[in-house]
């Protein structure tokens, strides 16, 4: 494969809801563009970009897959994205090397959670968009009620340049509203010809109003427009780029990939309309304390950003980049500014799916991947070694959803850490962690199907196997009331025996109190080289557990007025002991309770769904503090939550919303847990 000028290189992400096509559309692509002799089916496990078991049975992309595709003397690196909402960090990190976004629709299910998900993605990220709507040829199928969605969901700015001709099974073509063409697939390929005479009059109307939307993004053309100047094709082609690069136009082309119908006319846009990095222009990068824009030129200094990082079990690590400036060439030396690490680049090469093809060089504004790189991870930058500029990482979701894991075999233990690690590679999401308030490993992710794949994978492709057990909640003990108790320690078993006795005021602290403790020994009643021997027995019962559930206790101060010692016998064992006892006695007769934690909670969701989600944190015993608009359609609530009734949120929200909302959660410290609930916990493991 040939190495294209950056200003023939299209970079496009398919992005859009599982099930609307994507996968199956770059079959069709590589297909149209003859890579392929036969597309591949997803419900065969037999893609391109689905390599993964998991992929294929699911019949689901579930991570990031690059597919090259060479059209009309350009390059278009096609970038398959996931669909479902678990997944939206590998649509992210591919918006990150994408200069255009295709939104694949279906045209029988119309706009779903994934392209609006994806779109506010776009739009933190300023890519330009486009759309393609999909599966004309099925039942039920509709472009204009598609169309409606779309202009409903996206605004004005969205503008039709196909229209369908023939309706379900009778699709059969397409209307070219910027050339006043069609083209008819009835023998398998595009044959241009008129427009259907029943067509004519719909046609001429949308196209007049398509010119119009176009022309009034350019000063000159419009001006022309006005005086009677009827565009060409070119101009309006010029126009369309300006506009979908600016990100006030959002074009809609439309056919079938499954077909395929219509998908020689999608690439082709994508190369008349579509956006080079020439065009997407400058890249901001950081150079100390200083932003500077870095162009797309294939002349400067070399510059790459690595937006995914793949294992194979052959190769290795395998990094996919994309070269941001300069020409990057097999065998040369790039400093990775995080690490300091000189990574040599020994050989470059394109991925299609799970296929290599080795090249010598890569150009502005290309993609490619390499294998071996030993310090670098997804996020990196590799420029050269004394010009230590960094773009900024990419800023992934933050794992919301937690299972606890156990090896099944000490040789499992024994590899858990590191197979996990190396997951962390491909999916910087993916965290493991070990909880010692409750003695779990906890792996957290996105989502009960995030969280499914990488257990899968991590017996798949590293042999660990682990159970999954029931998430447990660390829940603390306190007093609502003072008590005293005596703490006695004697034990006499010959020679040198142990005595201590330690009188302790226990007394509650405010929620958030921790623990104090106060010497008001006076006299000598106990030496004072023992006290602090008390103090550590009281902070050591205290970690043990309470009279409750066994829970540690916390928001206590304990005064340790008076005590006995003996001359021989007293040690700062026996005290220490001493001190334990009278935690223990004091706590039984000082009203103790159960405290659990509480989360705080900042919930964003359509407005119109703000009801049904406050409804059901208040049926989760939670507190509602506040809400904020955040623009004309979300709203964003705020609430402290207990952080047991939140073991499962990001799955029930999910089901509530239809994945429309997500959520930000941090621990909010500790409250009274109701009586009513203290035999629903079960005791300390």
């Amino acid at each position: 494969m040939a190495s294209s000028s950056t200003d023939r290189i299209r970079n496009v992400a398919l992005v859009g809801h599982s099930g609307a096509g994507k996968t199956t559309l770059v079959e069709a692509m590589l297909f149209r563009s003859g890579v392929l002799g036969r597309a591949g089916r997803v419900e065969d496990g037999t893609t391109v970009c689905d390599v993964e078991p998991e992929e294929q049975s699911r019949q689901m992309s579930l991570s990031l897959a690059v597919a090259p595709v060479e059209w009309d003397g350009h390059r278009i690196n096609v970038i398959d994205t996931p669909g479902d909402p678990d997944f939206t960090a590998e649509v992210r990190a591919a918006l990150h090397a994408a200069d255009l976004a295709v939104f694949v629709v279906s045209a029988v299910d119309g706009v779903q959670v994934g392209a609006e998900i994806a779109w506010r993605l776009c739009e933190e990220l300023d890519v330009p968009r486009m759309f393609f709507v999909n599966k004309l040829d099925r039942e039920r199928s509709s472009f204009d009620r598609t169309l409606d969605e779309l202009r409903e969901r996206f605004g004005q700015g969205v503008a039709p340049l196909e229209l369908p001709i023939g309706a379900e099974a009778g699709f059969h073509g397409i209307a070219d509203l910027l050339t006043d063409t069609a083209w008819i697939y009835d023998s398998g390929h595009g044959e241009r010809t008129e427009i259907p005479e029943e067509m004519e009059a719909l046609e001429r109307t949308i196209h007049e109003q398509l010119v119009e939307g176009i022309v009034v993004g350019e000063d000159d053309l419009l001006e022309r427009f006005l005086e009677g100047h009827v565009p060409t094709v070119e101009e309006l082609d010029r126009a369309l780029l300006h506009g979908l690069t600016a990100g006030s136009v959002y074009p809609v082309v439309c056919g079938s990939a499954s077909v395929p119908i219509a998908v020689d006319r999608l690439c082709q846009f994508i190369c008349e309309i579509g956006p080079s990095p020439a065009d997407r222009g400058s890249v901001a990068v950081r150079a100390g304390d200083d932003v500077v824009e870095v162009a797309p030129d294939p002349t400067g200094d070399p510059l790459a950003f690595v937006f995914k990082t793949l294992t194979d079990p052959y190769v290795g690590q395998i990094s996919l980049f994309r070269v941001l400036s300069g020409t990057i060439r097999a065998d040369d030396h790039l400093v990775n500014p995080r690490t300091g690490v000189d990574e040599r680049l020994h050989g470059l090469f394109r991925l299609r799916g799970s296929t290599s093809e080795p090249v010598d060089h890569v150009a502005a504004g290309d993609i490619a991947a390499v294998a071996k790189l030993s310090g670098t991870a997804t996020g990196d930058t590799l420029a050269p070694r004394g010009t230590p500029v960094v773009v900024d990482p990419i800023e992934f979701p933050e794992p919301v959803h937690a299972v606890a894991i156990r090896a099944r075999t000490q040789a499992d233990d024994d590899k858990l850490a590191t197979a996990l690690h190396r997951m962390q590679d491909e999916d910087p999401v993916l965290t493991l962690v070990h909880d010692d308030e409750t003695g779990q490993t906890l792996v957290r992710g996105t989502g009960a199907t995030h969280l499914a794949v990488a257990l899968e994978r991590l017996q798949r492709k590293f042999g660990v196997s682990v159970d999954v057990e029931d998430l447990r909640v660390a829940y603390r003990e306190t007093i609502l009331t003072a008590a005293t108790a005596e703490g006695r320690y004697k034990k006499q078993s010959g020679g040198h025996g142990q005595f201590g006795v330690a009188t302790v005021v226990l007394e509650p602290l405010e929620r958030g109190g921790g623990f104090e403790f106060a010497d008001e020994i006076v006299g000598g009643a106990i030496p004072r080289q023992f006290i602090p021997a008390v103090e550590r027995g009281i902070a050591d019962a205290m970690a043990e557990g309470g009279v409750v559930k066994g829970y540690p206790v916390v928001d206590v101060r304990a005064r340790c007025v008076d005590g006995k010692a003996h001359a021989v016998d007293s040690s700062e064992m026996s005290f220490r002991a001493a001190g334990r006892l009278a935690l223990r006695e004091a706590m039984a007769a000082a009203q103790p309770v159960l405290l659990e934690p509480i989360s705080e909670l900042v919930v964003t969701v359509p407005s119109e769904l703000q009801g049904d989600v406050m409804g059901d944190l208040s049926a989760r015993r939670g507190k509602v503090h506040g809400t904020d608009l955040l623009g004309p359609t979300e709203v964003a609530i705020s609430a402290t939550v207990p952080t047991s009734e939140l073991l499962r949120y990001a799955v029930d929200l999910r089901s509530l919303t239809g994945a429309r909302g997500r959520f930000a959660i941090r621990a909010a410290g500790y409250d009274l847990l109701p009586g009513n609930l203290v035999d629903s916990v079960p005791a300390r493991g």
